[in-house]
C-alpha cells in the first residue's frame, strides 16, 4: 500500500527455558532477532519471570538475566556470525534455542517488541496478576536503566556480605561507580509494611563501613519507593500516611536515600552521564 514502509528481511530465533529434558517442557524467555546480510542483532529476555517460576520453582532467574547481559556483551565484542555460533555451542542444557525461522520487520526494534509480544511475554489473561509491590519497583528501575543504555553496564544483585560479614543474605538490586562514589540502587516497597525499610536501614551502617574499608569509596545508597499517593497514604488516610513516613525517615535516619519511581527518569539520566552513555 503507498506509504507502507517496506519491511526488513529476517531471522529470529526463540530461547526457551527447559528444566528437565527428559519430560522437554519448555518456557519461552527471550528472542534473537537478526537482520539478513547484516551484522545488526538484537536480543532480549522476558522481563517477567512468572511463568518460568510456574513451571520450576527453583529457576535461577538470576543466572539467566546474566545470561542477556553476557550475550549482549559477546556480540559487540565477536559480532552476529561468531556470537551465532558460539552461542549454539555453549548453551546449556537448561537453556535451547530454535532454529531460525525467516521474519518481515519494520525494524529490528519493532520487530524485537513484535515477537516478544507474541512468543515469549504472558498472555494477556495472564496479565490480570499484574506486578505490584517491590518487584513492580525492580520492574520499573530496570526499565529507565535500560532505556538509557546503562543496564548492561552496572552490577546486578550486589552481595552485601562482601562489604558487611558473612551470612548476610541482603542483594542489593543495582549499582555502579562514577570515580570516588560508589551508588547503590534497592527496591523496597512500602506496601506491604515498614519491614523491608527496616531491613535495609539495620544494613546501611554495615554497607557504608564495609565499602569504605573494601572499594576506598563513599557509598551512596538510595531506596526507591513508591509515591505516597500511589499508596493511598494521604491526610484522609492518616495510618498508612504516618506508617509511609516512619518507614521513609528510618531510612534517611540511617543514611539511606529515599526516592520515589517518579525520580526514576532522573536517575536514569545522571547513571547515563556519568557512565559517558550517549
Amino acid at each position: 500500500m503507498i506509504g507502507e514502509r517496506p519491511r526488513r528481511a529476517c531471522q529470529f530465533q526463540l530461547l526457551r527455558y527447559v528444566p528437565d529434558a527428559v519430560r522437554n517442557e519448555f518456557v519461552h524467555i527471550g528472542v534473537l532477532l537478526r537482520e539478513q546480510g547484516s551484522s545488526q542483532l538484537e536480543v532480549r529476555f522476558t522481563r517477567d519471570w512468572r511463568r518460568v517460576r510456574c513451571l520450576d520453582p527453583d529457576a535461577d532467574t538470576d543466572l539467566l538475566e546474566a545470561m542477556e547481559t553476557d550475550l549482549r556483551r559477546r556480540f559487540e565484542g565477536e559480532g552476529a556470525e561468531e556470537l551465532m555460533r558460539r552461542l549454539s555451542e555453549s548453551l546449556s542444557l537448561n537453556v535451547q534455542m530454535t532454529e531460525p525461522k525467516a521474519y518481515l520487520a519494520e525494524s529490528l526494534p519493532a520487530g524485537m517488541e513484535e515477537l516478544l509480544r507474541l512468543y515469549v511475554e504472558p498472555l494477556a489473561r495472564e496479565r490480570i496478576a499484574r506486578l505490584s509491590g517491590r518487584a513492580a519497583i525492580q520492574a520499573r528501575m530496570r526499565s529507565e536503566f535500560e532505556r538509557v543504555g546503562v543496564w548492561d553496564l552496572m552490577r546486578k544483585r550486589i552481595a552485601a556480605s562482601d562489604y558487611t560479614r558473612s551470612g548476610d543474605p541482603l542483594r542489593i538490586d543495582a549499582g555502579y561507580r562514577p570515580n570516588g562514589v560508589i551508588r547503590m540502587f534497592h527496591a523496597v516497597s512500602l506496601e506491604p509494611g515498614v519491614e523491608m525499610a527496616k531491613v535495609l536501614a539495620f544494613s546501611a551502617a554495615g554497607l557504608h563501613e564495609g565499602v569504605a574499608r573494601v572499594e576506598k569509596a563513599e557509598l551512596e545508597l538510595t531506596a526507591i519507593v513508591e509515591s505516597a499517593a500511589r499508596l493511598g497514604a494521604t491526610d484522609e488516610e492518616p495510618e498508612r500516611l504516618a506508617l509511609y513516613r516512619f518507614g521513609v525517615e528510618t531510612m534517611e535516619e540511617h543514611r539511606i536515600r529515599v526516592l520515589t519511581t517518579s525520580d526514576l527518569e532522573r536517575v536514569a539520566a545522571t547513571a547515563q552521564r556519568e557512565l559517558c552513555i550517549q
